[in-house]
């Protein structure tokens, strides 16, 4: 019997540090497959363009899944979000359906675990200083999924607008997370030991010169090549890493760099998986500058939609 999950229903069923796990095990296994997401423009009214995303994945003879995104910008401002998302959850045995999940909040969970999984590998362990750059529906998720992973002791947010940084910042006080509104972005990010960005900029936000030794970045708000958050100095300081090469070196924080020979692919240590297994080492020093690009994959989206669907139905795989 197909299922239908509600958001409040997938936030219950995906906590962190379930949902953190269940993407380490997957990024590891062998059998996963994910194709190359499909990235569409989609004209807008008025000139503008969005997008559409479609990600599929599958782990053969356990489940199949695919998430279809629209990315509509001219949303800001709007009562509707400029991402919405569905996900749909198949038996890789027989093809049937077994769940129609909220893409949106099954995202921004998976995408804030991604991050935060990177993070417990690519951060230093005394790491206690976040700052969420950006006030949308990722902010208080980030800094959750961060609050998971390490014992912190200030989250800091900063946004264009102070009213919606203020409002991010009193929820998160509400769940017991130490937050404050940043009014000084600079300042802020050469305090913090975790930079996480999850804004839709075109024109970088952070700049290398106001990093200092020892900080972790996590750049996510960007899938395009147009879109920017951290500049040329903020990656060339920093060990590089990504969740996958495909999607991250599309994405203009890496994709403009490496267009304009500030850096080669030579430059990027490896991806989620290879630093997962170990593969390849995460942080060698507590001086190092870390960064790590994530765009999203699908095989994220499918991790979190089967821990929702398993714990929906009790374990049971309904076969």
């Amino acid at each position: 019997m197909t299922v239908t999950l509600s958001a409040a229903e997938v936030r219950a069923a995906t906590p962190w540090a379930a949902l953190i796990d269940s993407i380490a095990s997957i990024v590891t296994a062998g059998d996963a497959s994910a194709p190359e997401r499909h990235v569409h423009d989609l004209d807008l009214a008025g000139g503008a363009t969005g997008a559409l995303l479609l990600m599929p994945s599958w782990v053969p003879g356990d489940v199949v899944g695919v998430k279809t995104v629209t990315y509509v910008p001219t949303n800001v401002g709007t009562d509707v979000p400029t991402v919405n998302a569905a996900y749909v959850l198949f038996d890789g045995r027989d093809g049937r359906v077994l769940a129609v999940l909220d893409g949106d909040e099954l995202t921004a969970r998976r995408t804030a675990a991604i991050s935060a999984l990177a993070a417990d590998r690519l951060s230093r362990r005394d790491a206690r200083r976040v700052l969420i750059v950006g006030t949308g529906q990722l902010s208080s998720r980030f800094a959750e999924a961060y609050g998971a992973i390490r014992d912190l002791d200030l989250v800091e947010i900063w946004g264009r607008n102070g009213d919606a940084a203020d409002a991010v910042a009193s929820t998160l006080a509400a769940l017991g997370l130490p937050a404050r509104a940043s009014t000084d972005l600079a300042s802020s990010v050469g305090a913090a030991d975790i930079v996480s960005c999850v804004t839709g900029a075109t024109e970088p936000l952070v700049h290398g010169v106001d990093l200092r030794p020892g900080t972790h970045i996590d750049l996510v708000g960007s899938f395009r090549e147009d879109m920017r958050e951290a500049d040329d100095d903020a990656v060339t300081r920093a060990t590089v890493y990504v969740d996958t090469f495909a999607g991250a070196t599309i994405a203009g924080d890496l994709a403009q760099p490496l267009a304009d020979g500030v850096i080669s692919t030579d430059a990027i240590r490896g991806d989620l998986r290879a630093l997962v297994s170990g593969e390849i080492a995460g942080r060698t020093s507590d001086d190092e500058i870390t960064l790590f690009k994530s765009a999203g994959f699908a095989l994220a989206d499918l991790a979190a939609a089967r821990l929702a669907w398993s714990a929906r139905i009790g374990g049971d795989d309904g076969a």
